[in-house]
């Protein structure tokens, strides 16, 4: 019996063209808004415009696989070897015929697909940014370091792998969420580099700086926490809140739950994982969130009394962001999972993530200026180094 190969190579270059087209969008509108602009102008607007495709990419992301369409078409890059769900149409009928409700039908064959392609016309953008950064840097006119745009080429590349491999190793639970903190990545380097080309320094105190650090750590766990709640479907184990099927500590097993490396749906013996498991899964995630909640908490309170209009304003925003996060967090255990709820949610984390970053680079960004300015008032009797 022939099957499907899991990597057939023969529609890449049909892809390839695919995402170049759809860049030529997103690239026109930059060149004609900002046709009179410098060079560097241009590749600002770019970078702002790709880290927004790229934010709506990690919903999408999170939408095939909320829908159940990581596996809609089977192998990579393209579907039962064709560009699109069109040139197989014969074998999604027999797949869906076999399985009405999946894995593969012809909506989420479409919804895998569609979120390739988008992939693909990020990574196009990704491209561009890098050889224009390097372009720019050889003709000694480059506004920001070409390294930036580089680092975020190697790593577009590399979450291009992971998809490949979310879906050749048939969602494995380690291997989706590692794709998700991957896209987040890819969030904050975008948003680094285009704080790079619009210095706008908010000078912290070291106090403020370790705080924003380690809520940033404490996020990027708690993201990690929920994307294996997300992967291993443990949203439901818990129905009820503040409780966890009407107990404090209800029955949970640590082991299983957290064996990172196992098959979907398996514990760590490979038998089929337990609901106890499940259950620690998720009650896990939920003291992350307190932990996250509470340091939010306190960077907001320290960024408020500093006294500094601008420093209370990113306070708003992250304490926006935490609420958000908490309500659409709630939403998804006492509504029992709704796609709206769900997406929501994964928003809220790349928002946070973002935020973070841009505040962590604006605060770098302004420690050159304090050490110049310490500088400029050292007595003259002090020795030149």
């Amino acid at each position: 019996m022939d099957t499907q190969p899991l990597y057939d190579l023969t529609p890449v270059i049909r892809m390839a063209v695919l995402g170049i087209v759809l860049a030529i969008g997103p690239l026109a509108w930059v060149w004609l808004r900002h046709r009179g602009a410098a060079p560097a102008q241009r590749l600002r607007a770019l970078t702002w415009l790709t880290l927004f495709l790229t934010f709506d990419l990690v919903l999408f992301g999170a939408f095939t696989r909320l829908t159940d369409s990581g596996l809609g078409c089977p192998d990579w890059p393209g579907c039962y070897g064709s560009a699109s769900p069109f040139g197989a149409q014969t074998q999604i009928d027999a797949a869906q015929s076999a399985m009405p409700t999946g894995p593969v039908t012809h909506g989420k064959a479409w919804i895998e697909m569609v979120h390739r392609y988008l992939a693909t016309g990020v990574g196009v953008l990704i491209t561009v940014l890098a050889i224009a950064g390097w372009v720019e840097a050889r003709k000694r006119r480059a506004a920001i370091s070409p390294w930036w745009a580089t680092a975020t080429f190697v790593w577009v590349c590399l979450q291009g792998a992971f998809g490949a491999l979310t879906v050749t190793m048939k969602l494995y639970p380690a291997i989706v969420t590692l794709h998700l903190l991957g896209g987040l990545g890819l969030l904050a380097l975008l948003a680094a580099q285009g704080q790079a080309y619009v210095p706008a320094p908010l000078p912290l105190s070291r106090g403020l700086v370790l705080g924003t650090v380690a809520v940033f750590v404490a996020s990027v766990v708690q993201v990690a926490l929920g994307g294996w709640v997300s992967t291993n479907y443990a949203v439901l184990a818990c129905s009820d809140f503040p409780t966890c099927q009407g107990a404090w500590w209800p029955t949970m097993d640590f082991d299983h739950g957290f064996t990172v490396l196992r098959e979907l749906g398996a514990g760590r013996d490979g038998e089929a994982i337990p609901f106890a498991a499940l259950t620690a899964i998720h009650v896990v995630h939920r003291f992350g969130a307190i932990v996250v909640f509470t340091a939010i908490a306190l960077l907001c309170w320290q960024l408020v009394a500093s006294g500094d209009a601008a420093q209370r304003r990113w306070a708003g925003a992250l304490a926006g962001v935490a609420a958000w996060q908490l309500v659409s967090g709630l939403s998804n255990v006492v509504l029992d999972w709704p796609l709206v709820a769900a997406l929501a949610h994964t928003g809220g984390a790349a928002a946070l993530i973002t935020l973070l970053t841009l505040l962590l680079v604006r605060a770098r960004q302004a420690q050159p200026r304090e050490q110049t300015t310490a500088a400029s008032v050292r007595p003259a009797t002090a020795p030149i180094s």
